[in-house]
């Protein structure tokens, strides 16, 4: 207002100007420093909320109950510590603005009034006009959201889920019908994201033009009202002025209630997962009054596995000795498991009291690895006692497999122990429980992952009464009946309830349901012709426990072909050849260098589409022009006085002037619309990309990329594209049309202030670029050092129960603060690095409001005043506008590598085809199941030897075939190469005279049906389990439910075939769920059939009936059985033989006996022959 002043009075002293010029850039610099210490503030406070939230998440999944974990998956807990607390992080710094813009609403007021009186009023009427709109628009914009999130945990669940299980996935060829199921939670969520989106943009406008409409008001009001009013270069600039200030309040008002509401949902969900239910720590009780000698005790125990579920074992009376062995039996379902579940305190005690004493180590049915190190997984956080170590190491039979390991002990074994076999994932399991030296051993099934002559090793070092644990507390689940004269107790289950409790020799002589359930197994053993030994001759023998081998389907050989990529691989080299240290399976996330790459941004304008580019372009630049006009028109208006003595013309002036804020108003909308909702087709089409590249991705990728990097890129990256790129892209654009509008009009009215400002923006370039390339490397850093903190989370969900066994909380939790301290050490430079960014280029900035007033002041006498407050109330926004422009270029480089990250896994190699489009595809080729290996060779990667050498065998349809050998001989591998999960090196495969190299993979796998080791459920209804594709009727259904046992099962639940399995089945036993992944091979009837020991997690009389199946529902089929037990495979029509991946002996059962070479040596070791 000075200053103008000072422009119109020419007879002012000249260093009045100067003084009002310095005193304006002083003010401006404290202005700066002030700011940007409180934004420093804000972001630490924001780092420290972030790890407080993160540490608190993690530390409920440790203590989540079984119903939680129904409720929450690994997905959506990912979207809780990666876009949650990022919402929570975001409202610190825009929390305040909620508060402060009043104020300075209220302070821009009380100028106002003293420069037009009552016609600042006006202002007033405006604000209580546009507030109800807002306030309904942020409304429904919060439902869009919520709705949007929703779906969000949806698609991260169903994500989770794919991933986790995507080699039954690969293996059944359902790859795209589970990629259309994610696509269509993906257009739901985008849906109400692009709604969200048009809300916003018109709560921008309406924001934005509300400047303008309450300049319009005032000046109409004020000229209008009362004609002696004249609206002069002074009145209308500083209102101008004030009015901007009142913007700045304005703009940082929708981010404040957008980043409030945003942070209120995530708050929401927060509360819900925090407030989920927690295991109750009274239903494991550690007193050990009136105990005396007893380790364990349940008095009338009556456990659920939650409060909503029926009891599933009632009325428990149990009692264990300290130092006995105490043998669990029953048929599937029975509640085994269930009982060693109520001992840890896992169930929902509803009844009675339980009382375990002292330290316990748990071995789970189902194998939990960490991403670690062999030694590692078995020491578990202990110290190393080598002595104890190598007892242990020798007691569980690992030593072969550890001279078989590319670095013994060293070498890593992958998320859930993804490249090593089912039988070396159990015995590390117990290893790390033998090493751990508890007093109580709970041991759920740990010998039906074993070859017979292990299982006995096993038994005879570490479970018997001679065994490292023989004066140890330990309660045994078991199928292995041989045992069983060798255990001090047995309790046998029934339904949930102990039908009977005694030594061996007591149950056999009550005569009752025990009794029933031996001389059934007996029986059913007889009928195999199994040979099994007396019961009293039974001396240190398992004959046939039910064991599979060290190897699982697809995962023989799989030591050597265990690949080393923790991440992504450089395009240049084959991400199967990507070898590190010895024995090294993972390595660090890999971060490229410098700026983002220009082929990105193509990239993401090419998703955005050429044309909506253009239209963007174009409706910018057309807002910018009519901006322009309005602010040129006012200063010849605010001139008329000077040039005519009076204002003359004014109801034209208003009208124009009005007309051109509606134009600008109906700009802006439709500019930062078109922004929005282009970046949300970018994002669909970034996000269709990145799925059918993972989905196309071949196994050993998945072997090789830890799950955290993939959720990482589902998750937090797809966030990034989604909301955080538009909204920086549209700032930007807005920023850059405004700073060339204000540049034009600076150098327009002062032509050498552009000698000031040429340089200065060249500074600004300098200082963008420098902090540019440093800040880009600091989020790839950054974002890397997040996966980790993802696997981990998704590790521990995985094996809480055991973590919670063990009593080590507080290790998992130290290890989850650390990994957040690490990411949180990278984030933290970046927050410096912004307020440096923000600092220099304020005070840029502030140099040249200076330069444009000190240029002013010097050519006071051929400048009008209205032309001088044009010029200045211009150059007063330069600041904010050119410091925004470059923060909302350098946000959208940080974010960009969100695209780059996503992209990286296009170059990544692919499988082949799914489908070809010729002759072959279809039902006609496969009609017999005749296989022929021609000279077939396989390696699992280049540089390792061949796991298949110049196999040629003929397998002629219908017929049935064993496959058996020892460990490592190869048995798998001709799966995996029948399957193609790894292409031939030399040679080929041949199904009824047709070469399978030359068919889509979906074409092959689709025609073979495989029942892999370890059973897979997704979550979601037992009728999609069963029937993914929605290919059978109902009868169907039932009748393969028949078929496997289940029916009863079945029909006793709730909603029957629509019962919800939960993640993983966990609402099954592991009997149960591979019961339903055989009613699902029966469902596909396909000419051949894999089995990989389809039926270990099943008692032997269930066993047999499933057998009996088979051999009925597939008699014509060709069925090739891989081995781990090898009665297994006395009934096939012929049994191949495998040693060294080469072809040892084929022949029939009788022949090889006769022939007494390998087979029959392993008959011997299995107590058959």
């Amino acid at each position: 207002s000075l200053f103008l002043e000072f422009i119109e009075d020419q007879e002012e002293p000249s260093w009045h100007g100067y003084f009002y010029a310095f005193t304006m850039f002083l003010l401006a610099c404290l202005q700066t420093l002030f700011e940007q210490r409180y934004m420093y503030m804000c972001l630490v406070l924001g780092l420290r909320l972030k790890t407080a939230v993160t540490g608190l998440v993690y530390r409920k999944i440790l203590v989540m109950s079984n119903a939680s974990r129904k409720a929450a998956t690994v997905g959506e807990i990912v979207n809780l510590v990666s876009v949650d607390v990022q919402k929570l992080m975001d409202l610190i710094i825009y929390f305040n603005g909620t508060w402060l813009a009043p104020i300075r609403i209220i302070i821009c007021f009380v100028f106002l009034w003293q420069l037009l009186g009552p016609s600042a009023l006006t202002s007033i009427a405006v604000f209580l006009f546009l507030l109800p709109l807002n306030f309904v628009i942020t409304k429904k914009r919060s439902q869009f959201q919520e709705t949007q999130m929703k779906h969000k945990d949806e698609r991260a669940k169903l994500t989770n889920a794919i991933l986790s299980n995507i080699k039954v996935i690969k293996l059944y060829g359902w790859e795209k019908t589970f990629m259309e199921k994610v696509l269509g939670i993906r257009k739901q969520e985008l849906q109400a994201l692009k709604r969200s989106q048009i809300l916003f943009s018109a709560s921008l406008a309406s924001f934005h033009s509300s400047t303008f409409l309450i300049a319009f008001v005032m000046f109409a009001v004020y000229t209008l009202v009362d004609h002696t009013h004249v609206l002069d270069a002074q009145k209308a600039f500083v209102s101008l002025t004030l009015i901007n200030i009142l913007n700045t309040a304005h703009s940082f008002l929708p981010f404040s209630i957008n980043a409030a509401v945003q942070a209120n949902v995530s708050l929401n969900r927060l509360a819900a997962f925090l407030n989920l239910e927690e295991l109750n720590p009274e239903s494991s009780s550690g007193n050990t009054s009136d105990c005396g000698k007893l380790f364990i005790t349940i008095r009338n125990g009556t456990f659920c596995w939650s409060k909503e579920t029926s009891p599933c074992l009632r009325r428990i009376d149990l009692t264990v000795p300290q130092g006995s062995l105490l043998a669990v039996v029953g048929q599937v379902g029975a509640g085994k498991s269930s009982l060693l579940s109520a001992l840890l305190g896992e169930l929902e005690k509803t009844d009675g009291c339980m009382i375990m004493k002292d330290t316990a180590a748990y071995v789970p049915q189902q194998a939990w690895i960490q991403n670690a190190s062999v030694e590692d997984n078995i020491l578990f956080g202990k110290e190393m006692n080598e002595t104890w170590f190598n007892r242990v190491i020798d007691a569980c039979a690992l030593q072969p497999d550890l001279e078989s390991f590319p670095a013994g002990l060293k070498s890593e074994i992958g998320e859930k122990g993804i490249n090593i076999s089912g039988g070396q994932k159990q015995r590390v399991n117990l290893a790390r429980a033998v090493y751990q030296k508890a007093s109580i051993y709970l041991l759920d099934d740990p010998l039906s992952a074993v070859d017979a002559h292990v299982g006995q090793h096993i038994f005879e070092h570490v479970l018997g009464p001679k065994g490292l644990l023989k004066d140890k507390t330990r309660v045994l689940v078991t199928h292995t009946i041989n045992i069983l004269p060798q255990v001090d107790n047995i309790v046998f289950l029934v339904d949930g309830t102990i039908s009977e409790i005694g030594s061996f020799q007591e149950l056999l002589q009550r005569n009752g349901a025990f009794a029933d359930f031996l001389h059934s197994h007996i029986t059913a053993e007889e009928k195999a012709g199994t040979g099994f030994p007396a019961l009293g001759d039974t001396k240190g023998t398992i004959t046939y426990s039910s064991g599979l081998s060290q190897e699982k389907l697809f995962s023989d050989n799989s030591v050597k072909s265990s690949a080393t990529g923790r991440e992504t691989i450089p395009a240049s080299q084959d991400c199967t050849t990507a070898a590190a240290t010895k024995g090294r399976l993972s390595k660090e996330e890999k971060t490229h260098h410098g700026r983002v790459n220009t082929s990105i941004y193509a990239a993401y304008l090419k998703a955005t589409g050429l044309p909506l580019c253009v239209y963007i372009i174009l409706l910018f630049t057309c807002q910018q022009v009519v901006s322009f006009s309005r602010g040129y028109w006012l200063s010849i208006w605010t001139d008329d006085p000077v040039h005519n003595g009076t204002q003359q013309h004014t109801e034209l002036r208003v009208a124009v002037f009005g007309a051109l804020g509606v134009i600008q108003a109906l700009g802006r909308f439709a500019s930062t619309a078109a922004v929005l909702l282009g970046g949300v087709l970018a994002s669909y089409k970034l996000f269709l990309q990145l799925l059918r590249n993972v989905a196309r991705s071949p196994m050993v990728f998945f072997e090789q990329t830890p799950i955290g990097n993939l959720l990482n890129r589902f998750s937090r990256e797809m966030d990034a594209i989604d909301s955080v790129i538009p909204d920086k892209l549209k700032s930007l654009l807005g920023f850059l049309f405004n700073l060339l509008e204000i540049y034009l009009v600076i150098i327009v009215a002062t032509p050498r202030a552009a000698l000031a400002i040429v340089p200065l923006t060249v500074l600004y370039a300098a200082f963008q670029h420098f902090y540019v390339i440093t800040s880009c490397q600091l989020r790839r850093i950054e974002a890397a050092s997040r996966s980790p903190i993802y696997s981990h989370i998704s590790e521990t969900f995985q094996g809480s129960s055991v973590i919670r066994a063990y009593k080590d909380q507080e290790r998992f939790i130290l290890k989850s603060n650390f990994l957040v301290d690490e990411n949180q050490r990278i984030c933290f430079p970046g927050a410096v690095a912004d307020r440096w960014l923000a600092t220099n280029l304020e005070f840029l900035g502030n140099g040249i409001v200076l330069f444009a007033a000190l240029f002013a002041a010097m050519g006071r006498t051929h400048l009008s005043p209205g032309t001088a407050g044009f010029s200045i109330s211009y150059a007063l926004q330069i600041t904010g506008v050119l410091n925004w422009m470059v923060r909302s270029w350098t946000e959208i480089e940080n974010n960009i590598v969100s695209v780059e990250r996503v992209r990286e896994y296009l170059r990544t190699p692919k499988e082949a085809p799914w489908t070809l489009n010729s002759k072959l595809q279809g039902q006609v080729w496969l009609t017999e199941g005749r296989i022929e290996f021609r000279n077939y060779s396989l390696r699992y990667r280049p540089n390792l030897e061949l796991a298949l050498k110049h196999v040629n065998l003929t397998i002629n349809g219908q017929e049935k075939i064993g496959i058996t050998g020892r460990t490592g001989a190869g048995k798998s591998t001709l799966a995996v190469g029948l399957l193609r999960l790894v292409e031939a090196a030399e040679g080929a495969i041949l199904i009824d005279g047709l070469d399978i190299a030359k068919l889509g993979l979906h074409d092959l796998r689709t025609k073979i049906t495989v029942i892999p080791q370890d059973p897979v459920l997704f979550s979601g209804s037992l009728r999609m389990n069963l029937d993914p594709l929605n290919q059978y009727t109902d009868a169907d259904i039932w009748t393969a439910l028949e078929l496997t046992q289940l029916k009863n099962f079945v029909a006793d639940l709730p909603d029957q075939l629509e019962y919800k399995c939960t993640n993983q089945g966990e609402n099954l036993s592991t009997g149960q769920k591979q019961l339903v992944c055989l009613a699902r091979a029966l469902l596909r009837k396909a000419k051949i059939l894999i089995l990989d020991e389809a039926t270990a997690a099943v008692d032997l009389e269930t066993d047999l009936q499933i057998q009996s199946t088979l051999r009925t529902q597939f008699k014509d089929s060709t069925v090739l059985t891989i081995a781990h037990r090898i009665n297994t495979v006395m009934d096939c029509d012929r049994i191949l033989v495998l040693e060294d991946g080469q072809i040892a002996e084929f022949d029939t059962l009788e022949h090889l006996i006769a022939q007494k070479g390998l087979f029959y040596r392993l008959m011997e070791e299995s107590g058959l022959a």
